[in-house]
């Protein structure tokens, strides 16, 4: 199941709180980091593709891409 954005960026923020942590060990930190970064990777594609869509509407009332 694909999750969705806001699941995504909640887990992100898990990772981090971890990663900050001061008793991780070093091997699950770079695991860590990796999972992190993918998920940093996903939201920020994600983040691109719906601002690429928006639409604003135009003074006269017509929509146009932005």
């Amino acid at each position: 199941m694909t999750k969705s954005f806001e699941e995504k960026l909640e887990e992100l923020e898990k990772l981090v709180k971890q990663l900050e942590s001061d008793n991780v060990p070093l091997k699950e930190a770079v695991e860590l980091y990796t999972q992190a970064n993918i998920l940093l990777k996903e939201c920020n594609t994600e983040l691109n593709d719906t601002k690429a869509t928006i639409q604003k509407i135009s003074e006269d009332g017509a929509l146009e891409e932005f």
